[in-house]
C-alpha cells in the first residue's frame, strides 16, 4: 500500500500508546480516521486535538471483545467514508504472574482484548476491504495485527500474555497465506514490539467489571507488574518511532515488523532448541538482570 491520501484507516485502541501515534501519522498523511477505545475521556482528547490539526475523524467507543461492537464499528466506518483501506488490530491490555495464579477472569480479558479483538477485525473488516476492492479497481488495502516479542518468545510468569500474542502471530501468519491464496489486493503485517512506553502496563485501569479482579494480588503478580512497568518506563524506544517504522513497513509490504531487531537473538535460539528438540533456552539470557530483577521482587513481594 502506497497511497495514503485520502484513505480511510480504522484503528483500534486508538485513543492512546501506539494506536494514537498511528492516528498521528496518518493524519499527516491526509488519511480519514475512524479511532475506537475503550476510554472516553482519551477518546474525546485524541478526536479534538487531531480536529485541531485538521484531521477528518470519527471516534467510536469500542469493546473489542464484543463481535457485536467491532461490527458496529465497521458499519460505521462505512456509512461515514464507504470504504475502508487500512486496519490497526491494535487494542491490548497486559497480565502477568506464575501461569497457574492466574484467574479465569484473567484469562477471559487478555485473550477477549489481545486474541479476540483481532479475531473479530479480521473476521468482520476482511470481508468488508475485499468487497471494498471489487468496487474500485485501483483499491490497495493492508491490515496491521499488533502482536508482539512475546509472541515469539515465552518469558516467566507472562503466561496469559504470552499465549495471547503467540496466537495473534499464527493468526497474521495465517491471514497472509489466505490473502495471497486468493490474490487479494490487500497487505498484512504482524507487528512485534519490545519493550516499548506505550501505557499498556497501566491497563488494569480499563479493566471491565465483568472480567474484574476479586482477589488480591499473588507475590507473582506483583513482582510481574513491577518489573514490567520498569522494563516499558524506561524504553528507549518510543511509541511515535514504532509507528513511523510500522508505516514504512506497510508501504513495503513487510509483513514482520518489529521495534527492537536486536532482541531476534533469542527468537533464533528458540528456532534452534525446537529444531533440535532440546529444551527451551532462557528468554532472559541476554538480559540476566531482568530475571534477577523478577526473582529478588518476588522475593521481596512474599516477604
Amino acid at each position: 500500500m502506497n497511497n495514503f491520501q485520502d484513505k480511510v484507516v480504522v484503528i483500534t485502541g486508538g485513543a492512546a500508546g501506539l494506536g494514537r501515534e498511528f492516528a498521528n501519522v496518518a493524519a499527516r498523511l491526509g488519511m480519514k480516521l475512524v479511532l475506537a477505545d475503550v476510554q472516553q475521556n482519551a477518546l474525546d482528547a485524541a478526536r479534538a486535538e487531531l480536529e485541531a490539526g485538521g484531521a477528518d475523524v470519527l471516534a467510536l467507543l469500542c469493546d473489542v471483545r464484543k463481535g457485536e461492537q467491532v461490527q458496529a464499528l465497521a458499519d460505521a466506518s462505512m456509512a461515514k467514508y464507504g470504504a475502508v483501506h487500512l486496519l490497526f488490530n491494535n487494542a491490548g491490555v497486559g497480565s502477568g504472574g506464575l501461569i497457574w495464579e492466574n484467574s479465569e477472569a484473567d484469562w477471559e480479558w487478555v485473550l477477549g482484548v489481545n486474541l479476540w479483538g483481532v479475531i473479530h477485525g479480521v473476521r468482520i473488516f476482511t470481508k468488508l476491504m475485499l468487497e471494498c476492492a471489487k468496487a474500485d479497481p485501483a483499491y490497495e488495502g493492508h491490515i496491521v495485527n499488533t502482536a508482539s516479542m512475546a509472541g515469539l518468545l515465552n518469558a516467566p510468569a507472562m503466561g496469559v500474555y504470552n499465549v495471547s500474542k503467540h496466537a495473534v502471530v499464527s493468526l497474521a501468519e495465517t491471514l497472509y497465506h489466505d490473502l495471497k491464496l486468493v490474490e487479494a489486493p490487500i497487505g498484512t503485517s504482524v507487528l512485534c514490539p519490545y519493550f516499548v512506553p506505550t501505557g499498556i502496563n497501566e491497563s488494569h485501569r480499563n479493566r471491565p467489571d465483568d472480567v474484574r479482579m476479586t482477589a488480591r494480588p499473588t507475590a507473582s503478580q506483583l513482582a510481574s507488574q513491577a518489573v514490567t512497568t520498569k522494563a516499558v518506563t524506561s524504553g528507549k524506544v518510543s511509541a511515535a518511532q514504532v509507528a513511523d517504522i510500522t508505516f514504512d513497513a506497510i508501504r513495503d509490504g513487510q509483513f514482520y515488523i518489529y521495534s527492537h531487531p536486536n532482541a531476534l537473538g533469542g527468537v533464533q535460539e528458540q528456532m534452534a532448541a525446537i529444531v533440535a528438540r532440546e529444551n527451551p533456552p532462557d528468554p532472559y539470557r541476554a538480559t540476566p538482570h531482568v530475571s534477577e530483577m523478577l526473582r529478588s521482587s518476588m522475593k521481596m513481594a512474599q516477604a
